[in-house]
């Protein structure tokens, strides 16, 4: 078993108190290994082995996944993850080489969260994610559908009519199991408002929505606020779920309602300075750039600055979304502007 395998069982088998010295030792293999990373710390005149603390690590900008071959280890890419784009835009490329730890690594979390996937019915309304045949995102609730083990779960592209069928059926067998509606912004709005009555889900307490984030430039933008009123009202639930992640990680963190995100094990928020992106921002309640520790990602870079930006709540463990950079070209990350 070589190192980066030894790495991933000890994602897989995470203890919170274990994250700093395998965060640190993830750092260390990715210096010696991933050519990007290391040319990048040079030309901060960082010497890697001066760094002991995690809080000492330098993040690599996300910019980097637009033009750079980023990977850790003479690894071939099974699947190539890409961020969605407008026309003319450059778009992220995520080279995964072990894309069966990226379905374990989100189970995994997602489990934690909310319980047993076969416990669930997962009816994902992803069109503009589905549209195209390397989202991540697809990738991952694919195998929850699988998962699931339901005859109730699937895909549903534009067909809202299908999509209420199976919603009723699902609600109708009762029992205890959970239904999972998961869908981006502008559908499940779209589905909110259509002629379609929606009222058969009033006394469903099972029913969970998760909104992934974004219009993709199908629909005016809103804020949170406005977003999550339409879609209680609609589908009758007392909070909406959302979901954080995006191309360039393997992990994700979760909202159980208001926008307010949860971590899993294998993932950090670190905030840095709106004008200083190296410096650290220690306060909660201040809005900082977003930089991510995602240990699962071992055959890339789980060190990142990404063009989020966000503020943490007074446990300094939430955190909220509250948009992106100004002047920073728009990607396809699971991101709600407040």
């Amino acid at each position: 078993m070589n190192q980066a395998q030894l790495l991933k069982q000890r994602v897989l088998g995470l203890n919170a108190s274990d994250f700093d010295q395998l965060a640190l030792d993830i750092f260390h293999f990715q210096v010696q290994n991933n050519e990007v990373y290391r040319k990048y710390l040079h030309h901060l005149s960082i010497d890697p082995l001066q760094v002991k603390e995690v809080s000492e690590i330098p993040f690599l900008p996300i910019e980097f996944f637009k033009t750079q071959t980023i990977l850790s280890g003479e690894v071939t890419p099974k699947v190539i993850f890409e961020s969605s784009g407008t026309t003319g835009q450059n778009t992220s490329r995520h080279l995964v080489a072990d894309p069966d730890f990226y379905l374990k690594v989100s189970e995994q979390i997602f489990e934690k969260f909310y319980g047993k996937l076969s416990d669930f019915h997962v009816l994902a309304l992803l069109p503009s994610y589905l549209e195209r045949n390397n989202s991540s995102l697809v990738y991952m609730v694919q195998h929850f559908i699988e998962r699931s083990n339901s005859a109730f779960s699937g895909f549903f592209l534009n067909d809202f009519e299908s999509l209420i069928d199976r919603l009723k059926k699902a609600s109708e067998q009762g029992g205890n199991s959970g239904i999972l509606l998961i869908g981006v912004t502008f559908a499940l709005l779209d589905l909110a408002e259509s002629e379609f009555d929606l009222s058969f889900l009033e006394n469903n307490k099972h029913l969970i929505v998760m909104e992934t984030g974004g219009m993709k430039g199908r629909r005016k933008e809103l804020l949170r606020e406005e977003v999550h009123e339409i879609l209680t009202k609609a589908f009758s639930v007392s909070h909406i779920h959302s979901e954080y992640g995006m191309t360039e990680l393997l992990s994700q963190g979760y909202s159980f309602g208001e926008g307010i995100f949860q971590l899993s094990d294998s993932m950090r928020i670190i905030l840095r300075d709106v004008n200083d992106p190296l410096t650290r921002l220690e306060k909660t309640g201040k809005t900082g750039g977003i930089n991510v520790i995602d240990l699962a990602n071992i055959d890339s870079c789980s060190f990142i600055e990404t063009r989020d930006l966000g503020v943490f709540k007074p446990d300094g463990r939430q955190f909220s979304i509250l948009g992106r950079f100004d002047n920073s070209d728009i990607r396809g990350c699971n991101l709600m502007v407040n």
